[in-house]
């Protein structure tokens, strides 16, 4: 196996009060061995949901499709004040997935001091209590990262701090990152091969330059037409997408994206057309 995570037909389905939930459906993907590999979507479009069950971390869900794992995964959340126990020096917490680590070793190889260990998450600032998760993803050995929008509580200058890091042990320890993100221009800078997710499938799939130079999906043209230009007039308006992501209780028939797409026609409330059917760069379409 080449790779050290492949998701085949992915299907999750969560049921309650007589309602039937689908947050991900038919998702398919691959991260190759020290690969570099995005996950792209807006929130409610199901990718966090993805990554947990790529960890066997989904509860009280139907799940169907084949998840097939060729190494050890760690994972990065959102908000590391959530993740850490509030009540736990540090060092203890790192320890935990590895009694042998090398506690000390490990905050140093994050740019924290050595004697980080013993405080508590309240006494660190954000980016150093997402420095203690990476110190964490490193003691379980891990083969592959997925970091969760690891940068969404932090500041610039401590986000590209945080993932600069994450770049450099991952390339040092050959380890793969999945990244999840909503953020295109990180996607550009930490990443090679991206998955553009909607309404709980993929829609679009390839390389960095595919998809942010010739974009064939409606939706992932919005997202790159978001994305803040440089060389855009002074003054000059945000684009956006209109509308949001519908509830995975009530996808819309056809393309899921039709009621929000500026290119919709009558034909996309039955069916996905061929003109904006982004698995058509791909060699691993499953529709």
């Amino acid at each position: 196996m080449d790779n050290i995570l492949e998701i085949e037909n992915l299907r999750i389905v969560f049921r309650f009060d007589g309602k039937v939930s689908v947050p991900v459906r038919g998702v398919s993907f691959s991260v190759p061995k020290n690969g570099r590999v995005a996950l792209v979507g807006e929130s409610g479009s199901g990718k966090s949901l993805t990554a947990l069950a790529a960890g066997a971390l989904v509860d009280r869900a139907e799940i169907s499709g084949h998840i097939r794992k060729n190494g050890r995964i760690a994972y990065i959340f959102q908000n590391p004040m959530q993740s850490l126990n509030p009540v736990m020096w540090t060092g203890r917490q790192i320890a935990e997935s590895n009694r042998d680590a090398d506690v000390e070793g490990l905050l140093e190889a994050v740019g924290l001091p050595r004697d980080s260990g013993r405080k508590y998450p309240c006494q660190m600032s954000g980016g150093q209590q997402q420095r203690v998760m990476i110190a964490m993803a490193l003691a379980a050995n891990a083969d592959l990262l997925i970091a969760d929008e690891p940068t969404t509580a932090l500041d610039v200058t401590t986000q590209n701090e945080v993932l600069d890091l994450i770049s450099r042990i991952a390339a040092e320890r050959k380890m793969a990152v999945l990244l999840i993100t909503h953020n295109l221009g990180l996607v550009a800078r930490y990443s090679r091969d991206v998955n553009v997710m909607y309404a709980g499938e993929i829609v679009e799939k390839g390389t960095v330059p595919d998809i942010l130079v010739s974009p064939r999906h409606p939706y992932t043209k919005g997202l790159v037409a978001a994305v803040p230009r440089l060389d855009a007039p002074k003054n000059a308006p945000l684009r956006d997408i209109p509308g949001v992501v519908p509830p995975p209780t009530d996808w819309p028939a056809g393309c899921a994206f039709h009621p929000r797409c500026p290119e919709a026609t009558p034909e996309c409330a039955q069916k996905i057309l061929e003109r904006c059917h982004g698995y058509s760069r791909t060699s691993d379409c499953t529709r």
